[in-house]
């Protein structure tokens, strides 16, 4: 039997520590580029900086002014000692403490109805495809069994709650088609042996969540549904980060909109004013593979929700990572955690 004297052991636990890499990923809504909320921008920066993220997807990039929004917050992270790197994007964007291999447009924005990105990273020595998607907002049909219209956001005579309906209202967005067209560059990207992450905002909740354990929580108002895009991306092998850490909707709901930001009006905030409109939009998804293991999930944001037009605080078990200071957008942040082996 081999004998393992003290100074082999040490070097042994050096290489496994060496050998182990974490990838904090950020998805981050920021509300037209921060705009909405007072010294919004900072904040965006000073909240990337205090969750340690190495890569960050964006939702509501706009490029005001004939600007470039990734150019300008790395720069800003430059000045706070972190040093980014980015493409330009149009309404979703990646941002990677890793160098960028490759970068490409997988579905382009087009009048405001979603779009999705690709950047390939080399995370020492593992090449990493990070997706961002901003999907459709149009047609968001969690609103239906809520009493609202989902592209108006009128109040309705009756809430639907009809599944079929519903669905076929969720149908008529481009979010299916958006997702597909990531699950068909995925694909490629698997079989070259690459790891893949996805985040966004998908505008539309997950099957994991409107199950039965919740149909008469948050205003399902008696609703199962099975989701159109977490269903597909389950259905092709995709593995939900938050929902695989905290398995139960009830307990850990994981709601990301609306946020409850007291930083401006609660009539900014709310988008169904007489109904519980939380849902869990803001998402990261990766394909499972032995070298990518999941550490942690949390949410980052305010505590509180919007819940009948009005700000509350959350009472679940979900984990928060509370803000430094100002908030600057509608939406809660997810900051999930990976080890690379």
């Amino acid at each position: 039997m081999k004998k393992w004297t003290l100074p082999m052991l040490l070097l042994l636990l050096c290489w496994q520590v060496q050998a182990v890499t974490p990838l904090k990923v950020l998805q981050f809504n920021i509300w037209q580029e921060g705009t909405v909320v007072p010294g919004g921008f900072e904040a965006i920066a000073d909240e990337i900086i205090h969750t340690g993220a190495d890569v960050v997807t964006f939702s509501e990039v706009r490029n005001y002014h004939q600007t470039r929004f990734c150019e300008r917050i790395k720069a800003a992270l430059a000045t706070r000692g972190r040093t980014f790197y980015s493409e330009y994007s149009y309404d979703s964007g990646i941002l990677s403490a890793y160098p960028l291999e490759s970068f490409a447009t997988i579905s382009p924005e087009k009048d405001d109805h979603g779009s999705v990105y690709k950047a390939v990273i080399k995370v020492k020595g593992t090449n990493v495809a990070v997706y961002t998607a901003h999907l459709d907002y149009l047609h968001s049909a969690n609103y239906l069994p809520r009493g609202y219209h989902s592209s108006t956001w009128k109040k309705l005579p009756a809430p639907v709650t009809q599944v079929d309906s519903v669905l076929a209202d969720n149908r008529a967005s481009l979010r299916d088609e958006e997702i597909a067209l990531f699950l068909s560059d995925a694909r490629q990207e698997i079989a070259k042996g690459h790891l893949v992450i996805l985040g966004g905002d998908f505008n539309e909740p997950s099957h994991r969540d409107w199950i039965a354990a919740t149909k008469d929580l948050f205003d399902h108002n008696g609703t199962i549904i099975p989701w159109n895009v977490t269903m597909s991306l389950e259905q092709q092998g995709f593995t939900d980060a938050y929902r695989k850490r905290y398995p139960n909707p009830v307990t850990h709901p994981g709601f990301t909109f609306p946020a409850g930001n007291t930083a401006v009006p609660v009539s900014k905030l709310a988008w169904a004013p007489d109904a519980d409109d939380r849902d869990r939009i803001d998402f990261i998804f990766f394909y499972p593979d032995k070298r990518l293991q999941l550490k942690d999930a949390v949410i980052v944001g305010p505590r509180a929700s919007v819940v009948y037009g009005a700000v509350k605080e959350e009472t679940s078990k979900d984990p928060f990572m509370a803000p430094k200071g100002v908030w600057s957008t509608d939406h809660k942040a997810l900051l999930v955690t990976f080890v690379l082996k």
